[in-house]
């Protein structure tokens, strides 16, 4: 487990060029719309290859595919450094750390579609979701130690060097990712696993009622809800990672400032999801849909708020509503990816949906985010006001959805069932 999210952390550190994007343009002469492109193009790659995960894990198993991810890291990695050296011509420069940016588009997916899938095989109904969020907020803590780290080198060549090095350092936990355990921990581990394309059709409504990848319509527009909520959440942190010197440094913000006020939102996250995912394994374990409907409307509120508070001499405030943000949006990440794959009883294809939606919500956040950027001659110059602005407006609209959500999670239903019988067999035979 422990293997798992430190290598899905480390390829998914894409926050690494956010505090450093002014230094990267002046450095390298890269406007920042180009720079932009750096994530854009990561998140439009991410699609595919996210559908391609379950295929594969059905196909070469847990440990090959954690294989494939490895290496596309560790080329990414060093593809991008390729880059770096001075002699380059700048079209030079931008084409390999694109290259670089392509590879490790390729390796993220692999390491966060697994997470919930791992979960079910590996661990029982007290432990999943706690699992689930161990990995997709593990991967935060990451992101958030990049956002310190990045610009605490001299030169963003060295900072491109030492994301190399951190890259290489993690590779070899890779082997310690197992296949799955001799014993299946739950009914639901224990069966078949479903394909991504059963998913697809049980989406349609083209599942027969006995197969078990059918929907019922409440099911399917539960599970729509969560891809919208998921999708519209999560991008927007991962584009605000990308995008935070460009949103606080024309208010006289330092890099370093920046890049912590990305690390709180992701800390603060860590934190309370450490505290909150053993409550839903163990006493919440009914709740998902009731804590989606909660947090939703506090999240919505507090990217509202960011269109008044990013601006000059706010510091603390800032902090508070970053801390606000990750607090309640990094606690919903497990939460909804444990529902989503109780809503379709396909955990690997479910999660691929979600991560899918999400990057394809954060390229759409940076496109815009970048068009909406004021001019030189605006005050103050190059500012993302009107970004903000846009944010918080879609993500209010989007959330209004949650209200509808119901979220039977029969998946746990089902476990809880079987394991009884399993108890009552047992008894009875000790009699």
């Amino acid at each position: 487990m422990v293997a798992l999210m430190l290598l899905a952390g480390v390829s998914g550190m894409v926050p690494w060029f956010g505090p450093i994007a002014n230094d990267l343009s002046d450095e390298f002469g890269f406007s920042l719309n180009q720079i932009n492109w750096f994530s854009i193009t990561l998140n439009f790659v991410y699609l595919p290859v996210s559908i391609l995960v379950p295929i594969f894990l059905k196909k070469y198993g847990t440990r090959v595919t954690c294989y494939i991810g490895a290496v596309f890291m560790l080329l990414g990695a060093w593809v991008r450094y390729a880059g770096t050296p001075h002699s380059l011509s700048k079209r030079g420069a931008y084409a390999l750390l694109m290259l670089g940016q392509i590879f490790g588009a390729i390796a993220q997916p692999i390491f966060q579609v697994l997470g919930p899938k791992y979960s079910e095989d590996w661990f029982n109904l007290k432990e999943r979701t706690t699992v689930t969020m161990l990995v997709s907020v593990g991967q935060s803590t990451i992101r958030a130690i990049a956002q310190i780290l990045s610009p605490a080198f001299s030169t963003t060549r060295i900072s491109i060097l030492y994301l190399g090095v951190i890259s290489t350092a993690v590779l070899p936990f890779v082997f310690l990712i197992g296949e799955k355990p001799p014993t299946p921990p739950t009914y639901s581990a224990s069966m078949h696993p479903l394909s991504f394309f059963s998913l697809a059709r049980a989406m349609l409504g083209r599942e027969p009622a006995a197969s078990p990848a059918h929907m019922t319509v409440r099911e399917r527009v539960d599970f729509a809800i969560v891809a919208l909520e998921f999708g519209v959440l999560v991008g927007v942190i991962t584009a605000f990672s990308f995008l935070t010197a460009q949103f606080f440094e024309p208010y006289g913000y330092s890099e370093d400032t920046a890049g912590l006020f990305g690390a709180t939102l992701l800390l603060v996250g860590l934190v309370a999801g450490f505290i909150t995912s053993p409550l839903y394994d163990r006493i919440l374990t009914h709740h998902l849909a009731l804590t989606c409907k909660i947090l939703c409307p506090i999240v919505s509120a507090t990217w509202l708020s960011l269109i008044w508070a990013v601006r000059s001499n706010n510091t603390i405030a800032l902090y508070v509503l970053m801390g606000i943000i990750g607090g309640t949006s990094i606690t919903l990440l497990p939460v909804a990816l444990e529902l989503a794959a109780e809503l379709t009883r396909n955990a690997d294809g479910s999660s691929a949906v979600l991560w899918l939606t999400a990057n394809f919500f954060g390229a759409l956040y940076i496109l815009i985010n970048g068009a909406l950027r004021a001019g030189a001659d605006a005050n103050p110059p190059l500012n993302m006001h009107r970004a903000l602005i846009f944010q918080g407006t879609v993500i209010c609209v989007c959330t209004v959805s949650v209200v509808f959500l119901t979220g039977k999670q029969v998946r746990r239903e089902r476990d809880e069932l079987k394991a009884k019988e399993s108890e009552g067999i047992s008894a009875s035979g000790s009699a």
